[in-house]
């Protein structure tokens, strides 16, 4: 596992399915005791750094969000030894300065989801509860704030990301409840990943590009689908400007708090871990082998 160098991962959302600029460029299957990943992982050299980009719905878009396999997604991730994730995602907008084609850097999330047994990697036999007050990585917000504010782009700093499981858009009535609840985004993807991503002791953060203004706002046409896709274009190319621009500034060696985040969060005595948990958690658990 720990053969390949610290790299970082590039998780792609609606529109964005590719990621051009790799050097030595290949597509690479991983198998996962979760099962697939949402499609092959495309991997080369941008600025100097070893990437991974995985289109989080599969090329072409064929997989809804519940059909989403994040475990496999990030477990596929962490075995190459990913310890930042950049996370691209649509999302719509529960303010109304929040534009369509602005990007949020979403700090916190609330989470609807209904398939949380899921979204962990710990049950049989290993029980583990990873702090996650803060879900998005400090560090990696930053820089993605900084450098898309150079791109131009109108950037909000922080917010409240709300993760409903679709597939169908919100109701009027939900929607409502959202904003009185203070929520900044809604979407239907990315508070999975977050969690995994902890677990999976990597640094991640959210770019979080704004297609709509949900159904709340009566004054514009209910979202969707046509209506989205074309700020998804615009928003695709702004991620990867963005990313070009982060990339080459993300630290090479892992030393940021969320690369520590299983210190002190597994309950279960170590010599009760079952052998085969142990294996399928290996990834994670590597570096508590020699303990």
């Amino acid at each position: 596992m720990t053969d390949h160098p610290p790299s970082i991962g590039i998780i792609g959302g609606s529109g964005l399915y590719d990621l051009e600029g790799f050097e030595d460029r290949e597509e690479i299957s991983v198998e996962t005791p979760f099962g697939p990943p949402s499609d092959k992982l495309v991997t080369g050299t941008l600025a100097g750094r070893r990437v991974y980009f995985l289109p989080r719905h599969g090329k072409g878009h064929r997989l809804l969000p519940t059909e989403l396999n994040h475990r496999a997604n990030i477990w596929a991730l962490r075995s190459l030894n990913v310890r930042w994730i950049i996370a691209v995602t649509a999302v719509g907008s529960l303010k109304e300065e929040y534009h369509p084609r602005d990007v949020l850097l979403p700090d916190q999330f609330f989470d609807r989801t209904s398939r949380r047994e899921h979204h962990t990697f710990f049950g049989h036999g290993i029980v583990g509860h990873v702090a996650f007050a803060d879900p998005i990585s400090t560090g990696l917000r930053e820089l993605l704030r900084d450098e898309a504010r150079a791109t131009g782009a109108r950037v909000h700093d922080g917010g409240t990301y709300v993760n409903m499981d679709g597939p169908a858009f919100s109701t009027r009535a939900e929607s409502n409840a959202n904003r009185q609840l203070g929520f900044d985004v809604i979407g239907m993807t990315n508070l999975p990943e977050a969690k995994l991503a902890r677990e999976a002791e990597i640094a991640l953060a959210t770019l979080a590009m704004i297609t709509d203004y949900d159904c709340w706002k009566t004054d514009e046409v209910h979202v969707t689908v046509d209506a989205v896709m074309a700020h998804v274009t615009a928003n695709v190319a702004l991620a990867k400007a963005v990313i070009a621009r982060v990339i080459p500034l993300i630290p090479k060696e892992p030393t940021w708090p969320e690369h520590h985040a299983l210190e002190g969060a597994i309950m279960t005595d170590r010599k009760l871990w079952p052998a085969e948990t142990v294996q399928n958690l290996m990834p994670l658990l590597e570096r508590f082998s020699s303990d």
